[in-house]
């Protein structure tokens, strides 16, 4: 067992004091107790609910110990030598007397078999421990490991309710990749939830245990689980975008290991607004069949200096975690100039820009940027991401396909449309400006009780102004920046 034997390492090594932040505390004592039996150490547990227990061996509670400081008071004077165990000892960690009560206490069992264990979820501890402390994580379940779990769930189901579990190997196998980096209770825990629903395991099972993983690992609002995503059908044109992507997908996906490539990264998709870079990054996500994660950059910047940090990394951790999967970060730029104050937006990019080279998850970025003149030259470059796209206003062939989706998605006949008519006539217009030229003109319809035809979208189209007569100066400095510097999707 790598984990009992990492952990007595440390145990029997010279840092007084370890730190395990872990939701299985369970597993985490059972560890503690079976190390301190084969090395005769005594080891006791404390909660404030409880007061200090001895583990390995029942000897009552000493519940006049249950306060925090009376606890440290207790376990510095003791002429014990042992592992005493604090749980969710985090909030006293604020008080100083607590503080310099352990401080004491590292210096009195530095160099001995004396530890001071603190297990909770979450650990800030002070700075003036921190080089009295030693961290240690709970491993993950393994692939081998997640199929056990997956079999004994299956026979204690069967046990249970007398019902033979049906198991289809091909969703196993995929449950079983897509519960990597879950602890092992969470892991027993949703694969026994898609065994109870039908006695089986199956292809249906999938997306519930996925929806569920990202509930369990997400505890902010930094990122959101995109659960429809849209797929490439939805999308009018962008024929270079899709063959890079069609090229790049075994790879991404681990089925295509050739020497000297490396897994895609991310892209860039910059363009005038409205003309689908969103629905882009959403069917991108929908065509290489992988979660959707949306990540909000400006949701990062938080009042408590270093927060934002801090949530920049347990995002970004949750998105490897999360893996395969796209993770989208709309309007990019918004989100890196969101942090004006005390040069946080520069160590959040620079702490973003790290990881992008380091990442080595397949976490495939998909960011979205409407203005290039507020993206920062470090993130535009090649080598941060493989590509950057423009997605222009869409010409006239790529038009009539958009009013085409639009209106067949609505279940509206196109027989009395003359679809090149009214293609050419929105000249100008985007893919989003299109489909609410759709949406007026069913209004008309229903007011008039007639059939869709040429003329009310016609109408509707003389009676738009789009973006790009509105904006005129602004879309076509960005349309001649994009020029000669970006891919175009078509």
């Amino acid at each position: 067992m790598p984990d009992q034997k990492d952990l007595e390492l440390l145990i029997l090594g010279h840092t007084p004091i370890l730190q395990i932040e872990s939701h299985e505390e369970k597993r985490a004592l059972n560890l503690l107790v079976r190390i301190a039996v084969s090395n005769r150490l005594p080891v006791y547990q404390w909660s404030v609910t409880e007061g200090l227990t001895r583990l390995d061996i029942d000897l009552g509670t000493q519940r006049h110990n249950s306060e925090p400081s009376d606890v440290l008071a207790h376990i510095k004077s003791s002429n014990t030598e042992g592992i005493f165990v604090l749980l969710d000892f985090e909030p006293y960690l604020s008080d100083p007397k607590n503080v310099r009560y352990i401080k004491e206490i590292a210096m009195a069992f530095d160099g001995g078999r004396n530890k001071l264990v603190l297990i909770s979820h979450k650990i800030n501890m002070p700075m003036s421990l921190n080089h009295s402390v030693a961290r240690f994580d709970l491993s993950l379940p393994d692939e081998k490991a997640l199929i056990n779990i997956v079999n004994e769930e299956a026979i204690n189901w069967q046990k249970q309710t007398g019902q033979k579990v049906s198991v289809d190997k091909k969703a196993v196998s995929r449950i079983v990749s897509n519960l990597k980096g879950l602890t092992f209770k969470d892991s027993r825990r949703l694969i026994r939830n898609a065994i109870v629903d039908d006695d089986a395991i199956t292809e249906s099972d999938i997306d519930a245990v996925m929806k569920a993983k990202y509930q369990l690992l997400n505890r902010d609002d930094v990122i959101s689980y995109e659960f429809d995503t849209a797929r490439f059908g939805d999308v009018g044109g962008m024929k270079k975008l899709k063959t890079w992507l069609h090229q790049r997908e075994k790879v991404f996906h681990g089925q295509d290991n050739v020497h000297g490539i490396d897994a895609p990264k991310g892209l860039l998709l910059l363009g005038v607004q409205g003309c689908g870079k969103s629905l882009a990054a959403k069917a991108i996500a929908g065509i290489w069949n992988v979660p959707l994660l949306r990540f909000d950059f400006s949701a990062l910047y938080d009042k408590y200096i270093g927060e934002s940090e801090s949530n920049l990394r347990s995002s970004l951790k949750t998105a490897e975690v999360m893996a395969p999967c796209v993770l989208w970060i709309d309007e990019i730029e918004k989100g890196i100039s969101g942090g004006n104050d005390d040069g946080t937006s520069k160590r959040i990019l620079g702490a973003f820009l790290t990881w992008l080279a380091e990442n080595k998850s397949h976490v495939f970025v998909v960011a979205t940027a409407n203005n290039i003149e507020e993206l920062p030259p470090e993130l535009i470059r090649k080598g941060r991401l493989d590509e950057i796209f423009f997605v222009d206003l869409p010409n006239a062939e790529i038009r009539k396909q958009i009013f085409s989706i639009h209106m067949e998605k609505r279940q509206v006949a196109i027989n009395d449309v003359n679809l090149d008519e009214v293609a050419q006539a929105c000249d100008g217009f985007s893919g989003a400006e299109i489909e609410q030229v759709v949406v007026s003109a069913m209004y008309a319809v229903r007011t008039e009780d007639d059939g869709m035809n040429t003329k009310h979208l016609i109408d509707e189209i003389k009676a738009t102004r789009p973006l790009s007569v509105v904006m005129a100066e602004q879309i076509s400095e960005l349309r001649m920046w994009a020029a000669n510097r970006t891919v175009p999707v078509d």
